[in-house]
């Protein structure tokens, strides 16, 4: 009888440095659906290991039918020629970022897997922190980027823009691929499979997690407060991020409620009458419609005194911006800290 499918991930490549460096890639991500196993011999392969695992993944060069003896649930061959040698089987290319192929393989993983990833608990809440103004131009992405950043550093932090026009994409590449947009798809179509699909989505920057912004700001007119509350709630659910920081716009419908949700929300603002007459219309409307306890939880900024940013990402942790936000995520980490003694004491 044919053994059961074990979960567990082969890796086989001649090349010694290659297959190794992959293999700390990938161990580096906890929350894989299969433990990884690596191989530099193909012969050594076969004689350790037994039919029935999840996932064989080859490269080009030591490919052989020998391999199909390990009944592998998904065979997939990294590509190193160019050329599609044989039928019935994935290929990824070998010669990208090893963030790339892994998304490829989770991608195809998930194409076949009713699979769910191990969870990651924690003792904390997902922390969630927006970001909103009515006020344009007062350097709101920049600034929220910056706390994603400087709370990446202790603590894992996811960021989503909703900007009608980002304008990240030189800062936080990805543009290219999958974004925000296919995860609210994933979210409704497949919602069984969204811890695996969000892996396919993520992208990093140093210990940061992002999702690219969709690419049309019109797309995200188009999308329900219920759905955006149901995302979030599927993040919450995760039990992954300690901290999710929103890069909000009036582009979202459920605005407001989306800015209830949040245990602390920024807004920055200008010094100039128009903005502080668009920022006192914005806090009316907030009292007319009873979500006035949003102002409660809002702390109001103005970055006038910053005259200008870093043009690389690297360095908007630095300067001006840096030690203002610095001296921000102390205060968070402070509040938090407060709250998970009163929790444990209760």
């Amino acid at each position: 009888m044919k053994e059961k499918i074990r979960k567990v991930m082969l890796l086989c490549d001649e090349e010694e440095e290659y297959a190794h460096l992959m293999a700390e890639f990938m161990e580096r991500h906890k929350n894989l659906p299969w433990e990884v196993k690596t191989y530099t011999s193909v012969r050594d392969m076969l004689a350790m290991e037994k039919e029935g695992v999840e996932m064989l993944v080859a490269a080009e060069s030591v490919y052989n039918p020998e391999l199909l003896k390990l009944s592998p649930g998904r065979l997939v061959v990294l590509n190193e020629s160019g050329i599609m040698k044989w039928e019935d089987i994935f290929y990824v290319d070998k010669y990208q970022e090893a963030e790339e192929i892994l998304r490829q393989l989770l991608a195809i993983y998930t194409e076949v897997a009713d699979a769910q990833l191990p969870l990651l608990r924690s003792n904390r809440k997902t922390v969630f922190i927006g970001n909103y103004s009515p006020v344009r131009r007062c350097m709101q992405t920049s600034f929220a980027i910056t706390m994603s950043l400087l709370l990446a550093e202790k603590h894992r932090t996811l960021y989503l823009n909703f900007e009608h026009y980002a304008g990240t994409a030189e800062l936080l590449p990805g543009i290219q691929g999958l974004d925000m947009a296919d995860l609210l798809y994933f979210l409704n179509a497949q919602k069984d499979r969204f811890r695996l699909r969000l892996q396919t989505i993520l992208k990093h920057k140093g210990a940061l997690s992002y999702i690219p912004p969709m690419k049309s700001g019109q797309n995200l007119l188009t999308v329900t407060a219920s759905e955006w509350l149901e995302l979030f709630r599927k993040i919450e659910e995760l039990e992954e991020y300690e901290y999710v920081i929103l890069d909000l716009s009036e582009s979202m419908q459920g605005l407001f409620e989306i800015l209830r949700l949040c245990a602390r929300v920024y807004t920055l603002t200008r010094e100039d009458r128009i903005a502080q007459g668009k920022l006192l219309q914005y806090e009316q409307i907030l009292a007319l419609y009873e979500y006035g306890d949003i102002l409660d939880k809002t702390k109001r900024l103005s970055l006038a005194h910053i005259r200008r940013l870093p043009e690389e990402l690297e360095q908007m942790t630095k300067g001006d911006l840096g030690d203002l936000v610095r001296g921000l995520v102390r205060e968070i980490e402070e509040k938090a800290g407060k709250e998970e003694e009163w929790n444990i004491r209760t």
